[in-house]
């Protein structure tokens, strides 16, 4: 996780993320009201025995949305990094070498690293876990197509990682326009044993269906959410490992307050739910609780501390 220096809301990605929204607030207040979220964030994910690597943003690189890492890298359990091709220009300041160097540090087994990023001059773009939401267990890899979600590179991306592909296109309404969703990771998270979808944000029918069917097949129970909830980010969570290995759903507070009894009765026959308020990151930032961890499967040394 990437605590800010100077969080807010990033003009360049406002374009396309019908998320964001601005607040009447100075840019140092949104920051400092972004840090002391963050801080509680990594503070209530440790409480249950979460490993969290905290890495502070650079102020000099002045990228605002350095929150949000999931967006530039991603880490398998082959020892393989990936990086990726970010939409907004301000963006492609976040990538650092330093981060893989701390990961090693860690006891990290960093085995090679494929970098996608070049297919930034084609103006193509693919924003790692953003756009790519993986059952790695299953190798299958759920991609919603939009301006930062290129179909080809996805292909592409899954040759590489020995996944299956489930392309579809998923929507929102903004100003009565269907207009595509700009992360796969904001309308759909997989779990272990079940996966949270806002399956009405795919308007076509057959593309639904295939979605259904692949989660069904690898034994998903499927939890429906609504585009009101999916406007809560109720589809941006991500199941982690705490103490003793026991499963929790992290999402936001926002998010948590937006399921109903039943959904949550279900995510907890599952894991037990960690939840935190993100409200200005949300807001500002168009993004939540998923998007602000870059999940770690790379392997590591037996020695490590």
């Amino acid at each position: 996780m990437v605590r800010p220096v100077r969080f807010r809301m990033n003009e360049e990605t406002a374009v396309n993320n019908y998320f964001q929204e601005d607040l009447d607030l100075k840019n140092q207040t949104i920051n400092a009201r972004a840090q002391d979220e963050f801080d509680d964030f990594v503070n209530v994910l440790r409480a249950k025995g979460v490993e969290v690597i905290v890495i502070d943003d650079i102020y000099e690189r002045d990228t605002p949305d350095s929150i949000f890492p999931n967006n530039m890298i991603s880490f398998h359990a082959n020892g393989i990094v990936g990086l990726y091709p970010m939409f907004a220009e301000n963006r492609r300041r976040e990538r650092r070498e330093d981060i893989l160097d701390l990961l090693e540090e860690k006891g990290f087994i960093i085995e090679g690293v494929i970098d996608y990023t070049s297919a930034e001059e084609e103006g193509l773009f693919l924003e790692a876990t953003g756009s790519i939401v993986m059952d790695r267990e299953h190798q299958k890899a759920y991609c919603a197509l939009s301006p930062r979600a290129d179909e080809g590179l996805f292909i592409e991306f899954c040759e590489d990682m020995d996944c299956m592909p489930v392309i579809f296109t998923a929507y929102q309404s903004v100003d009565g326009n269907r207009m595509p969703i700009y992360h796969t990771n904001v309308m759909m998270s997989i779990a272990e044993s079940f996966a949270v979808i806002c399956l009405d944000s795919i308007d076509d029918k057959k593309e639904r269906k295939n979605v259904v069917d692949h989660l069904k097949t690898d034994g998903k129970e499927i939890i429906p959410i609504t585009e009101i909830q999916e406007q809560n980010f109720a589809g941006n969570m991500l199941q982690v490992i705490g103490a003793d290995e026991k499963r929790y759903m992290v999402m936001s507070s926002a998010a948590f307050n937006s399921l109903t009894s039943m959904q949550l009765k279900t995510i907890n026959k599952y894991c037990e739910i960690i939840h935190s308020p993100l409200d200005t990151i949300e807001t500002c930032g168009g993004g939540s609780a998923r998007c602000m961890m870059a999940e770690i499967f790379l392997p590591r040394r037996n020695d490590h501390s």
